[in-house]
């Protein structure tokens, strides 16, 4: 498919032309050279050169119209996709809590990891409607459900910790809102991946939210995203500047694993590199609803050809105008 991002611009077309008629309709009439008497040149015959006296001008005219082709930014439609299959609807809860600044995973902090586990897990689901939820002591919906998945993996991109005054771990919180996203979802099957260092301490209190999410008939895979051996923490310093100390991990995996037992799910560690493809296997084994089709046009741009095409117009008309074509005096 092919089409113009800026179609109004292809008015300017009409700028050669236009140059071409100023250049006829007022261009001097004076002589560049001076004769008494004109009758011996009437018979002479008109050289190739003298034919094409003009043609500087009708290039430089034709490279305007061509620039303002290039303007219009002519895109092609290289690739037409038909999204059609089943799937499943899935909230992902990411925490961005301080404590998610931890380096388990040198030279990566925790958040960095998670980040990571998201984004793979979002390019690995193309059938499925995915929204993300970030929490800290406060949780919001940072994308609702969506198929369109490169948006989503931006969004993911763009996640950083929370402000000072917002640090804190609301696990059930998190849990709340995400259950709220899908609680009116039609679909057969409704997920809630948690990605987080399982350190609840604000908000209400995570078992309560997962039964919440039950009676939605909403399942909840929590993965902890740590190191069981502890790990570098910055701590910031007035006078010393940022330092790291080492800490243990205040994991409570057993609130983990119950929450995910409350609503039918199970609980993974990001340490373990299966770990993803085992929270996979176990949204493949769900009841799928089917995903309505989506037709996505991906464009690319052509407007550099036209802009070459131009610039060579302007340099052959110049390179004439000052050597075949020049006129003296």
């Amino acid at each position: 498919m092919f089409r113009f991002a800026n179609p109004w611009l292809l008015f300017a077309v009409l700028s050669g032309p236009a140059l071409l008629f100023l250049y006829y309709r007022f261009r001097p009439a004076r002589a560049r050279l001076k004769f008494s008497d004109l009758s011996p040149l009437a018979d002479l015959p008109k050289t190739t050169r003298a034919r094409l006296a003009d043609l500087p001008v009708w290039l430089f005219a034709l490279a305007l119209s061509v620039f303002s082709i290039a303007l219009a930014r002519p895109q092609y439609g290289e690739k037409r996709e038909e999204i059609s299959g089943e799937g499943v609807d899935i909230i992902i809860a990411l925490d961005t809590s301080w404590s998610m600044r931890s380096r388990d995973f040198e030279p990566k902090n925790r958040l960095e990891v998670a980040k990571n586990v998201v984004k793979e897990f979002i390019m690995k689901r193309p059938y499925d409607r995915i929204g993300l939820v970030v929490f800290s002591a406060i949780a919001f919906t940072h994308s609702p459900l969506t198929t369109d998945h490169q948006i989503l993996l931006n969004f993911v991109d763009r996640v950083t910790f929370c402000r000072r005054e917002h640090d804190g771990t609301a696990i059930g919180n998190a849990i709340a809102v995400a259950t709220e996203r899908v609680r009116n979802s039609k679909a057969k099957s409704k997920v809630i991946i948690l990605v987080t260092d399982g350190e609840n301490n604000r908000g209400i209190d995570p078992v309560q939210a997962a039964e919440i999410a039950r009676a939605f008939k909403v399942k909840l895979y929590p993965i902890g995203i740590y190191q069981p051996g502890g790990s570098l923490v910055p701590v910031d310093d007035l006078i010393f500047g940022t330092r790291y100390v080492v800490s243990m991990p205040k994991v409570d995996e057993s609130m983990m694993q119950q929450i995910a037992e409350v609503t039918g799910g199970k609980y993974f560690r990001a340490v373990d590199p299966q770990a993803l493809e085992k929270v996979f296997l176990e949204i493949d084994k769900m009841e799928k609803s089917k995903v309505e089709v989506k037709r996505y046009y991906r464009y690319s741009e052509r407007f550099f050809p036209w802009a070459l095409i131009g610039i060579a117009l302007i340099l052959v008309s110049l390179i004439l105008s000052e050597s075949y074509f020049r006129r003296i005096p």
